[in-house]
């Protein structure tokens, strides 16, 4: 009973300075930031009420496997001298025990939280309110390279095409300035409210199509009205609905006149692109019989008066473009007249700490299979 009680202790102390060595790299890797991990998976940590079993499987079970030869006495045996393997006989249990517990705190996935940087910014809330009417679907040639991110082809862009790359164009651009997204066509909708996380905005304004609502009509009074909605409870200094049209109001329950008012009252500024000039414009019209697009010349009414008179009212500006570059120059001209709002913005962030447990338990486990195969062989 003393020698396996010895044996037992040498066993957990083998196994302390296992792991004690197997977290050296973690622990100087990242200290302190382990006190307040987050365990993404807790049930995983289940899996640590096994390491018990694989201790005793490996180190005192293996005795019960071991082949036996009887003979009358084993006292000479027993009184002779042992090597220095007998003595590490437990270690590949003690070993593989060790990666089971580092095994189980991996798959529990801990992830540290950085504790969150403030800092003052400066930023803009802005609305962008596309039309998604029937128009948009007017040829916009842009000059080669006007819209990197379209891949290059015999299809020409239409103007949402173009609107849709500069947009996405001048969110990439944002760093501070809350962005929201409104669509609209017979009735406006909100696909976004004013926010900082571009890449949803990116991801939201790329997939838009004619499509994704009616767009038999346009509801510019309807469009505004909700943007301004959005704007109405905001603490910026400049709320601003930045308003891309190629049409005149003709549906919606809400008059231009009573929109741009509306967003008079709640101190928001109403800037007006119209897109194109009401010139004959060429639409695609299907294929031909070789499979080449086939075009043909419509005129959508315009109301440049209404966009202007929307803009003036609110002290906003109202811009015409015709092509990508004109679009591009008018959005970010937007920007020159509006005065930015300091404010203090947090920014976190996480990492996943599972590699720096998988790591050690690998290694282990290799350690394990090295000395099996070379150090402590059995026989027979």
């Amino acid at each position: 009973m003393k020698r396996k009680l010895g044996r037992l202790a040498l066993v957990l102390l083998l196994l302390a300075l296992v792991l004690g060595a197997a977290m050296l790299w973690p622990l100087l890797e990242r200290g302190e930031e382990w006190l307040g991990v987050s365990w993404q998976n807790p049930w995983a940590l289940l899996l640590l009420l096994v390491v018990p079993f694989a201790l005793w499987r490996g180190t005192f079970g293996e005795d019960a496997r071991t082949p036996r030869l009887r003979l009358g006495t084993i006292a000479p045996l027993a009184a002779g001298p042992k090597g220095v393997r007998a003595w590490l006989r437990d270690v590949p249990g003690v070993l593989r025990a060790a990666a089971l517990i580092f095994i189980a705190l991996s798959l529990a996935r801990p992830v540290s939280y950085s504790r969150p940087d403030s800092s003052d910014e400066k930023g803009i809330d802005i609305i962008l309110v596309l039309d998604l009417s029937g128009s948009m679907k007017a040829i916009m040639d842009a000059p080669p390279g006007s819209l990197p991110s379209r891949p290059t082809g015999i299809q020409r862009p239409t103007r949402l095409d173009v609107a849709k790359e500069v947009i996405r164009d001048f969110i990439g651009r944002r760093k501070t300035d809350r962005i929201g997204v409104v669509v609209f066509g017979k009735a406006a909708y909100v696909l976004s409210p004013p926010t900082l996380d571009y890449h949803l905005l990116d991801t939201l304004v790329s997939k838009m199509s004619l499509e994704l609502i009616d767009n038999s009509a346009t509801a510019i009074g309807d469009a505004v009205g909700v943007a301004v909605a959005r704007l109405r409870r905001s603490e910026a200094r400049s709320k601003t609905v930045l308003l891309l049209t190629d049409g005149d109001n003709n549906a919606g329950s809400i008059a231009p006149d009573y929109a741009a008012h509306l967003a008079k009252v709640v101190g928001c500024k109403v800037y007006t692109i119209q897109i194109g000039n009401g010139d004959d414009v060429e639409v695609q019209d299907g294929f031909d019989y070789f499979g080449n697009p086939r075009y043909v010349r419509v005129r959508y009414p315009v109301n440049p008066e209404l966009l202007k008179k929307m803009a003036g009212d609110t002290g906003g500006e109202a811009y015409v473009a015709t092509d990508a570059k004109g679009l591009s120059e008018s959005m970010h001209d937007v920007l020159n007249h509006l005065e930015k709002t300091r404010f203090e913005a947090s920014l976190a962030s996480f990492d996943d700490l599972f590699p720096m447990m998988l790591l050690p338990a690998v290694l282990l486990i290799a350690l394990d299979a090295l000395v099996r195969a070379w150090a402590l062989r059995r026989f027979p």
